[in-house]
């Protein structure tokens, strides 16, 4: 990710993957936070709240893509042979529905593999799909995907093509390099054939202005803020810190430079926070933030790009109406 520095020697009386983040960001000039420390189980609820917003149109017009087109890409992506679906940071799964769906009308039983960080989304993706599909096979895995694919195991059955679902425009989330280099290890473990299922939310352009961009990410109801503070909220309870979370605002804003949403929480006041685990003081000056997300924006052609640099050939798109939104089929090219 853009927000990553060096990793410092952590104590010895904080190990944790937390400790060591919170150690890394906010001792970093600027200070910065990963985006993962949002999901929590609090944090997963905060989200899927979000995603029904009026504002936030990523989820509902991509929802309305796979609602139109499900059979068609899951066809494409079959060709004349069965698939199992492999989905990167599944969630919920709410949206999955609709492609799982049109997977049992062409092959009657489906294998599905979540890889999520939040084992309480998973669960309830795997209650919500059983139910609903008696024909899926849910397998999950509480991953950090961006670190670890070994779920991602080979098949042993040629006539099973793989289809890794990964939607959301979660590929934003990633800097340039990072995201490219994710989508190496991915291709690492599939095999010629394979597919990936990539969505994309499109840049500022025909149809869609900065001012509905911002209003996605800093909406009138203020969820997307009490989403931002949750990593505040889990840094208080899990190593004793003691934020004053209405001394942080919630901040928004467009970089046309990086073509990127961000997400920062800004000091109001001059303050000093202490974070016990890591026997750490913090001191903030007014107006100082902590950049804890970046959102970036693509267009066709940089999704091609983007795609091509990380092993894969698109070679379908689906989109809205509007193009707000893009949906990329791209197969796994032949390694190098």
């Amino acid at each position: 990710m853009s927000l990553a520095h060096a990793a410092p020697v952590l104590p010895a009386a904080a190990p944790s993957a937390l400790g060591a983040e919170v150690l890394r960001g906010l001792t970093a000039t600027p200070k910065t936070l990963s985006p993962w420390l949002f999901y929590d189980a609090r944090g997963s609820e905060l989200f899927e709240k979000i995603t029904t917003l009026p504002e936030y149109y990523l989820t509902r017009t991509e929802r309305a893509i796979f609602r139109e087109h499900a059979s068609e890409i899951l066809a494409t992506a079959a060709g004349d042979r069965r698939l199992a679906l492999i989905e990167l940071g599944a969630g919920t799964a709410t949206k999955t529905g609709l492609l799982l769906k049109a997977a049992l009308e062409r092959q009657q039983s489906v294998t599905y593999c979540a890889l999520d960080v939040s084992p309480s989304a998973l669960e309830e993706a795997r209650t919500t799909i059983t139910s609903q599909f008696p024909g899926v096979t849910v397998e999950t895995r509480v991953a950090d995907y961006t670190e670890n694919l070994s779920a991602i195991q080979p098949l042993k059955n040629s006539a099973t093509r793989r289809l890794v679902l990964y939607i959301g425009s979660s590929i934003g989330n990633f800097d340039p390099a990072d995201a490219t280099g994710l989508l190496r290890r991915l291709r690492q473990r599939l095999a010629p054939g394979d597919h990936i299922l990539l969505g994309a939310d499109h840049a500022p352009g025909t149809g869609k202005d900065t001012a509905t961009l911002l209003r996605a990410y800093d909406d009138a109801s203020s969820v997307t803020a009490a989403f931002n503070r949750n990593a505040l909220v889990r840094i208080n309870r899990e190593l004793d810190a003691n934020f004053d979370l209405h001394a942080f605002r919630h901040i928004a804003r467009w970089n046309p430079q990086h073509s990127r949403m961000e997400m920062h929480l800004e000091s109001t006041r001059r303050q000093t926070v202490s974070v016990a685990a890591l026997g750490l003081n913090l001191n903030f000056s007014p107006g100082e933030t902590i950049h804890t997300e970046n959102s970036y924006k693509f267009t066709p052609g940089s999704i091609a790009h983007l795609l091509a640099d990380g092993g894969f050939t698109v070679t379908h798109s689906w989109t809205d109406a509007r193009r707000w939104f893009g949906v990329y089929l791209a197969s796994a090219s032949p390694l190098q």
